[in-house]
């Protein structure tokens, strides 16, 4: 009976002690294009910033991709390309959100799906078709 307690304890320290949290996403990654962000909170939404370049598009350093021609030469360093994150209390994810890929000059629709120990689970849409990638915590 004792062992029974002990296993039913574990299991609900396993399945409550590691759920999600709103503020869980605050930090900095590096994503699969060699940018880091820093992902912060305004309000109660969740927004994200470019803090490291890393030989991102071979030396790119502007915004050249950019539709509007006045912004071409805005520096990535600094720029917001991540606004309007939101958590999904229910679901446990960070929805509603959109993000500018400055290798493209495109927003795509954006969501976090999961959140591990040293990294997170994102999916980025356009239209009907959608990524999901990796951001590996810094």
């Amino acid at each position: 009976m004792i062992k029974i307690k002990i296993i039913l304890i574990l299991l609900f320290v396993a399945t409550f002690g590691f759920a999600q949290k709103a503020d869980d996403i605050i930090g900095k990654y590096h994503l699969p294009n060699k940018l880091d962000v820093e992902i912060y909170k305004k309000g109660n939404k969740y927004y994200g910033k470019i803090i490291k370049l890393n030989g991102f598009e071979n030396g790119q350093k502007t915004d050249i991709n950019n539709d509007d021609k006045s912004k071409r030469n805005t520096p990535l360093i600094g720029m917001e390309i991540i606004k309007g994150l939101v958590f999904d209390s229910e679901e446990k994810e960070w929805v509603d959100g959109e993000m500018y890929g400055p290798e493209k000059g495109m927003y795509f629709n954006l969501k976090i799906t999961e959140m591990r120990e040293k990294e997170i689970e994102v999916v980025g849409s356009k239209y009907i078709f959608w990524h999901t990638l990796t951001w590996k915590r810094l």
